[in-house]
């Protein structure tokens, strides 16, 4: 099977505990792909092939944003470090029927973002962040990036002359965090690659990071 006949549905990040439960940050919106028990597979890191696992249960975590969940043959916490960074995938047969307006989370990665308000394209969709709605980052194009703020210069010490000679670190492409809800994405064309958005005045600029 190649990457395309996998789902991933979420990712390992840490232990849980002392008994080999996983901390799993998931990638689907569906809680049976971590509540369920039944067969799913697991992929480390790098091009090894994904290895078929049983998941005996899971359970969401509020507040986190994430699952934990219990896999056979993982019962310590050094075992469960072990899977750190791996993925959870199913077959990509294995894609629930969706309901009208509904989208599975892998389809909206990459999808232009464009501000219905004004025609201008305004990013790109890197994440997909649960939550009560869950949230669309975008990172932002240039032409929409906030201007960099300039501290305050102090009186020149010797102290800040050396510290003026090292390189300056790039600044990172700013994200923008967008309610994923009808009102302000009303627009998703899956055909086209797009998204379409009618942000309330401010919305593009507070959550800006």
């Amino acid at each position: 099977m190649t990457n395309e006949d996998w789902l991933e549905i979420g990712r390992i990040v840490s232990p849980h505990g002392l008994k080999g439960e996983l901390r799993v940050y998931p990638s689907s919106d569906f809680p049976e792909r971590f509540e369920e028990p039944g067969q799913r597979w697991l992929k480390p890191p790098g091009d090894n092939p994904p290895q078929p696992v049983e998941l005996l249960w899971g359970r969401f975590v509020p507040g986190k944003a994430l699952y934990v969940v219990q896999l056979k043959g993982v019962d310590n916490r050094d075992q469960a470090e072990a899977l750190r960074g791996y993925q959870l995938l199913v077959p990509t047969s294995d894609r629930p029927e969706l309901e009208e307006d509904e989208y599975h989370i892998l389809d909206l990665i990459d999808l232009e973002v464009f501000n219905q308000l004004t025609g201008e394209a305004v990013g790109v969709v890197v994440d997909v962040i649960p939550a009560g709605n869950d949230l669309l980052k975008v990172k932002l194009l240039s032409s929409v990036q906030p201007p960099p703020t300039q501290p305050e210069t102090p009186p020149p010490t010797r102290t800040s002359k050396k510290r003026q000679a090292k390189g300056k670190k790039e600044p990172q492409p700013a994200t923008v965090l967008i309610p994923f809800v009808k009102a302000i994405a009303p627009v998703v064309d899956l055909e086209n690659g797009r998204i379409e958005i009618t942000p309330p005045p401010g919305l593009l600029e507070v959550n800006q990071r």
